[in-house]
C-alpha cells in the first residue's frame, strides 16, 4: 500500500517506519518509501528547470528584468512557503514579504493588495492568511493570482479555458503526484475530497473531472463519512484529521493525499511533504505570469472599439458636432490602447493625466514614426493645423487600424476668448468634449501661472527685504534657528560652492561671506521675469508695481504677459521628467546684479516650490477625437 503524504514533516522517522501515529491507528506501512521520495523530487526539479529555462527566456529580452513575488502573510511559515523562498532564490525572483498582524481587518489587508496590484513589478501575489474572506482573495488581480483562488481563475478553469487563467498549484501538485505515483489513468477512479477549503475542492474537482475520475467531497462531520473512506480509492485529506475518526476506516491499499500539513502533527502524522511540489508549481505560475506581461508589452494592434461618426448636410457647427458625439469613459479608452490601471489618473468622465512611470514600463520598446505637422504662415483665424493633425490621426487609427496618437498643445484662454477661438480642431476632425479641451482643462496652464507668478513675487520681495534689513537679519530669515540649531539646505549649499564658499556650518561664515550670501543685489532695470495672465487684458500689459506705503519705495515698472509665454511652459514642453525640470528651473535668468552678473531661479532657492506646482502638468493629459482615436495631449507646447 502506498501512501503519498503532503505537507510538513513534523518529527522525523527512518525510511521504513513511515505510518499513521494516531492514537487509534492500525498501523500501516509504506512501501516503497524511497523510491516515492525520490519521485517527489524528481517531479519537482522537473518544474523548476522549466521555470529556470522561461526567467532566462524573459531575461533574454530585458535584461534588467527581475520579478517579485509578494506575499501577505498573518500566519506562520509552512513547508509551501519556505520552499518557495527557496526556490525563489535559485530562480533569482525577489520575495516581497508583507507582514500583517493576524487581526487585521478585511479593509486593511484589501489596503495592502490594492498597493501590490498597482505595481506593475510585481507579477505574483500570494495570500499566506489563516482563513481569508471572499472579498479579501477576490481583491487579488487575477493576472498576479499565481495561486489560482479568485473567483476567476476558478471560472476560467471550470469553462475549460485555464491557460488564460492560473490553476491552483497545490491542487495541481497533488493531481501529478497520484498520476506519477499510480503509474496509470485516473479514469473511473473514485476521489474523495476531505475536509478542503472551497477553492482546493473546487479546483481538485474539475482537475480530476478532467482526467476520468469520479470526484467527492465531505467534511470530516459528515455522517456518511465512514462508508465514503471505506469505498474510495484515493483520499485527499485537505485539513487535520480529527482524533476521533479512526484510521482504520481508510481501506487497506488506499491511496492517501495529505493537502495540508502544517497542523497534521495535531493528529500524529507524518509523511513526505507536498509542499515543494507546490511551491514549484507556484513559480511555474510566476514565470507564465511574467511571461504574459512580457507579451502584453509588444506592440500590437489596439483593440479599439471606434466611435462611429454621422456626417450631416449641411456641416452643422463645430460645437453642435462635438456634443452630438458621446465620447467613451477615458478608462475604458485606455484599457484598449493598452495603458495600465495605475498608470492613469482619472479627471472626471473624460480626461485622464497619464503617469510618468508608464516611460519606464514601456523603454525597451522601439520608438514609432514621428510625424510634424506644421504652418508657415499665421493667420488671425489660424492656418488648421490641430485639425489637420486630428484628421490625419482619425484616419489611421479609425480607418487604416494603424495605431497612432494627436499630440497637441493644450489651448490658450487668450486666443479661445479672441478672435481665433479653440484649437480642438474643427468640423469632424477635433477633440471631444470642446468645451473641457479648450477651458481649463486639467488645470496645467494654472498651475504654469502660479509658479511663473510665484518666482515674480519672490523677486520683487527678496529687493524689498535686502534695501530695508542688514546682513544679520537676512541671515537670521534665511537661516533660521530650529530648536537652537541652525543648518543650510541643500539649495543654500549650493548656492555657496557657486559664489566660492566652501563651507557647510552657518556659524562658520565670516561677516564678508555673510554679506555675500545673503545679498543678491538685483539690479530693478535689468528685471526680464514677467508676471502673466491667460486671459486677454490690454491694460495690464504695462503697469507699475510696489506703490503701496508698505513696499518703501520700490515702485518699479512692470507688465503682464500671456501665461504660454512664461519660460516655464518652454520647459515643460522640452523636460523629460521631474529632476530635468527642476534643474532647468533653476537656471532660469530671471535679472543681473548691480555688478552684471545674472541672477537665476536658484539664486533665489526658489526652484522645490516651483517644481512642487508643476508636479502635475509634467503629465501628459489622455483625451479622444470624434472617431475614438486616442488624443495625447503631451504637456503644454505652446512654443511648438
Amino acid at each position: 500500500m502506498r501512501w503519498l503524504l503532503l505537507r510538513h514533516l513534523s518529527r522525523s522517522l527512518s525510511p521504513g517506519d513511515w505510518r499513521w501515529a494516531g492514537p487509534a491507528a492500525r498501523h500501516f506501512s509504506v512501501t516503497g518509501c524511497r523510491s516515492t521520495k525520490e519521485l517527489h523530487g524528481a517531479v519537482t526539479r522537473n518544474i523548476i528547470q522549466r521555470s529556470k529555462d522561461a526567467f532566462r527566456s524573459l531575461q533574454k529580452e530585458n535584461t534588467a528584468f527581475k520579478p517579485i513575488l509578494a506575499v501577505i502573510q498573518a500566519d506562520t511559515d509552512d513547508v509551501m512557503l519556505q520552499s518557495t523562498r527557496n526556490f525563489a532564490e535559485e530562480l533569482g525572483v525577489d520575495v516581497r514579504l508583507v507582514r500583517v498582524p493576524k487581526e487585521s481587518s478585511d479593509e486593511e489587508i484589501i489596503d495592502e493588495i490594492r498597493k501590490l496590484n498597482e505595481d506593475p513589478k510585481v507579477r505574483g501575489l500570494v495570500l499566506h492568511l489563516a482563513e481569508p474572506s471572499i472579498q479579501v482573495v477576490n481583491a487579488v488581480q487575477p493576472d498576479k493570482d499565481v495561486d489560482g483562488v479568485t473567483d476567476v481563475n476558478l471560472g476560467k478553469m471550470v469553462r475549460g479555458s485555464a491557460q488564460d487563467g492560473f490553476i491552483s498549484p497545490t491542487a495541481s501538485g497533488i493531481v501529478e503526484l497520484i498520476e506519477q505515483m499510480a503509474k496509470k489513468s485516473l479514469e473511473g477512479k473514485t476521489v474523495l475530497i476531505v475536509g478542503a477549503d472551497v477553492s482546493l475542492e473546487a479546483s481538485l474537482q474539475c482537475l480530476l473531472q478532467k482526467k476520468g475520475a469520479v470526484s467527492l467531497v465531505s467534511s470530516w462531520q459528515s455522517q456518511q463519512l465512514q462508508n465514503k473512506l471505506g469505498a474510495a480509492e484515493i483520499v485527499v485529506i485537505g485539513s487535520a484529521k480529527p482524533q476521533k475518526i479512526p484510521s482504520d476506516w481508510i481501506k487497506p491499499g488506499t491511496t492517501v493525499v495529505f493537502a495540508d500539513g502544517s497542523e497534521l502533527s495535531s493528529a500524529g502524522l507524518t509523511g513526505q511533504a507536498v509542499g515543494p511540489v507546490a511551491a514549484a508549481l507556484r513559480l511555474k505560475n510566476l514565470a507564465e505570469s511574467s511571461k504574459r506581461w512580457f507579451d502584453a508589452q509588444k506592440y500590437k494592434v489596439w483593440n479599439l472599439h471606434c466611435l462611429k461618426l454621422h456626417p450631416l448636410s449641411p456641416v452643422p457647427s463645430d460645437i453642435e458636432i462635438s456634443r452630438g458625439q458621446h465620447p467613451k469613459s477615458i478608462d475604458v479608452l485606455a484599457k484598449e490602447i493598452g495603458l495600465l490601471t495605475d498608470e492613469i489618473e482619472m479627471y472626471g468622465y473624460t480626461k485622464a493625466k497619464v503617469r510618468l512611470s508608464l516611460l519606464e514600463r514601456l523603454k525597451e520598446q522601439p520608438n514609432g514614426k514621428y510625424v510634424l505637422v506644421a504652418g508657415i504662415t499665421p493667420t488671425p483665424l489660424g492656418e488648421g493645423k490641430s485639425t489637420v493633425t486630428i484628421g490625419l490621426v482619425q484616419a489611421l487609427t479609425a480607418h487604416k487600424n494603424i495605431n497612432s496618437f494627436a499630440c497637441l498643445r493644450q489651448p490658450s484662454q487668450g486666443p479661445t476668448f479672441g478672435v481665433k477661438g479653440g484649437a480642438a480642431g474643427g468640423g469632424y476632425a477635433q477633440v471631444i468634449p470642446m468645451e473641457e479641451f479648450n477651458l481649463h482643462l486639467t488645470g496645467d496652464i494654472h498651475a504654469i501661472t502660479a509658479a511663473n507668478n510665484l518666482l515674480a513675487a519672490a523677486i520683487d520681495a527678496r529687493i524689498l527685504h535686502e534695501s530695508t534689513q542688514s546682513d544679520k537679519a537676512l541671515y537670521s530669515r534665511l537661516v533660521p534657528s530650529v530648536n537652537g540649531v541652525r543648518k543650510f539646505s541643500p539649495i543654500q549649499i549650493a548656492r555657496l560652492k557657486r559664489i566660492g564658499i566652501e563651507k557647510t556650518d552657518p556659524g562658520s561664515l565670516t561677516t564678508e561671506e555673510i554679506s555675500r550670501f545673503v545679498r543678491l543685489d538685483i539690479d530693478p532695470a535689468t528685471i526680464t521675469w514677467q508676471r502673466v495672465m491667460d486671459t486677454n487684458d490690454r491694460f495690464l500689459r504695462k503697469i507699475t508695481v510696489g506703490q503701496a506705503s508698505t513696499e518703501k519705495g520700490c515702485a518699479r515698472q512692470a507688465q503682464f504677459d500671456i501665461a504660454v509665454a512664461s519660460e516655464i511652459m518652454a520647459i515643460l514642453a522640452l523636460t523629460n521628467n521631474l529632476h530635468d525640470m527642476k534643474a532647468r528651473f533653476g537656471r532660469m535668468v530671471v535679472a543681473s546684479d548691480k555688478r552684471g552678473q545674472p541672477v537665476t531661479a536658484e539664486d533665489l532657492g526658489i526652484t522645490g516650490a516651483l517644481a512642487v506646482l508643476m508636479k502635475d502638468a509634467i503629465k501628459p493629459t489622455l483625451m479622444q477625437t470624434l472617431e475614438e482615436p486616442a488624443i495625447f495631449h503631451l504637456k503644454d507646447q505652446a512654443i511648438f
